[in-house]
């Protein structure tokens, strides 16, 4: 190879490296997981049934729902001619209204949309499944988040209680701190227990929505980032995947696939039919074709009206649906920038509110503070801890709902046209 190649064959190696799929988060349960309690879910499902719905209809219009019908007749003929004469007479005949070509075109575009339109629905199911399941997630990690946040606390005020303990004994302390440190003590237990309850129902809440997702014994949240592109760009990349919006554009059509239909339903169906008919006792054979063609009235002409009506109204829901969906978009694409900016000054708080914790506990040691000042700044920065971890939970959770509203994250939906995403997310 020469070196030209050599070179180019490397450059363009490292330019496809550089371009890889970002690893799939730490913070987020595992994929095969995720996709097991998606598909399984059970409005999931339902959507897929649904799908087999419009299939069968789709045939359904496509063979139109106008049958073959038999008539039979019998009579008896009697004639002036011959008195007390009479004669047995009978007919059979086949007759089936015939569908217009315009019609069948239209009942064949309703039926293949439908089918459509069912996969959007059942990916709708999908992206709702998994919103649910990242909410039921985030909302786990933040009552764990609680509950270790007051095991640390608990853990520092036990400690804080034994070295008051020790210096009461030894006279070193009033009665007063050892109680204060007790009583705060139990304050912090009390609410641990109230965190792990709400942790073990938001645990439950999620285990039964989901049961084919397990529950790991940590998680390792990641750092929460600002976004990289521009409003327009999530945007395109939110509308271009957008299932709630393809539904509404959906319905819209077919509203007016429907007014369609109804205006050339305004000219009726012809029915042909053949006739055989047995008369004067076998002595006449009759074969004959008939045509009925309905006459129209205003029923037609006001059904029309009607389904021409509502596809006005399919528009224009159409319509309040994408200023809805653009307004709710544009929040959380400022949303996850503005949860970074949050987290990063909760999190600079928080190390502060330590530093001040740590420092009241040295001068209580040394006896220039006391120990209410110590136990105010470890309610403080137990507080401020706290808020950290719940920003930085708020800020990571904004960030996968828009990458998942964008299909970047967790796509395992199929498409209108029939395909499958690829399972992954960035």
């Amino acid at each position: 190879m020469k070196p030209t190649s050599l070179l180019l064959a490397c450059a363009l190696l490292s330019a496809t490296q550089g371009l890889a799929a970002d690893p799939y988060p730490s913070d987020l349960p595992p994929l095969a997981a995720v996709e097991k309690a998606l598909l399984g879910a059970p409005s999931v499902l339902a959507a897929k049934s649904l799908i087999q719905y419009e299939e069968a209809n789709r045939s359904r219009l496509d063979a139109g729902s106008y049958e073959w019908g038999m008539r039979l007749g019998q009579q008896q003929r009697v004639t002036r001619a011959a008195p007390g004469q009479r004669f047995s007479e009978w007919e059979v005949g086949l007759e089936r209204p015939l569908r217009l070509p315009s019609k069948a075109k239209i009942d064949g575009a309703l039926g293949t949309h439908g089918v459509a339109q069912a996969g959007t629905a059942y990916g709708d199911a999908v992206h709702e499944a998994s919103r649910t399941l990242l909410k039921g997630w985030f909302a786990w990690l933040r009552e764990r988040a609680t509950r270790e946040q007051w095991d640390a606390q608990v853990d520092t005020l036990q400690a804080q209680a034994a070295a008051t303990a020790r210096r009461l004994a030894l006279g070193d302390a009033p009665r007063l701190e050892s109680i204060l440190a007790e009583a705060t003590l139990a304050q912090a237990t009390a609410a641990r227990e109230q965190a792990r309850a709400k942790e073990n129902a938001a645990a439950t809440e999620l285990s039964q929505r989901f049961p084919a997702l397990a529950l790991p014994a940590a998680v390792a949240l990641g750092t929460p980032q600002k976004l990289t592109g521009t409003a327009d760009y999530w945007q395109e990349q939110v509308f271009g995947h957008n299932h709630e919006l393809a539904l509404a554009r959906g319905d819209s059509k077919r509203a007016q696939l429907l007014a369609s239909r109804a205006d050339a339903d305004r000219t009726p169906d012809p029915t042909v039919g053949m006739r055989f008919m047995n008369e004067r006792g076998g002595e006449e054979h009759i074969f004959g074709l008939s045509v009925l063609i309905p006459l129209t009235g205003q029923a037609r002409a006001a059904t029309a009206r009607g389904a021409l009506a509502q596809a006005d109204a399919a528009g224009h829901r159409e319509g309040s649906v994408l200023a809805r969906l653009r307004a709710e978009t544009l929040s959380l694409i400022h949303g996850v920038d503005a949860s970074v900016e949050t987290w990063k000054r909760s999190q600079d708080a928080a190390d502060r509110m330590r530093q001040a914790a740590d420092l009241a506990a040295r001068a209580h040691q040394l006896g220039e503070a006391a120990l209410t000042d110590v136990l105010n700044a470890r309610r403080l920065a137990n507080e401020a801890a706290l808020g950290a971890r719940i920003a930085q939970l708020d800020a990571l959770e904004l960030r996968y709902r828009l990458q998942l509203d964008a299909h970047q994250l967790w796509v395992f939906d199929r498409e209108e046209d029939g395909h499958d995403h690829e399972h992954g997310g960035k």
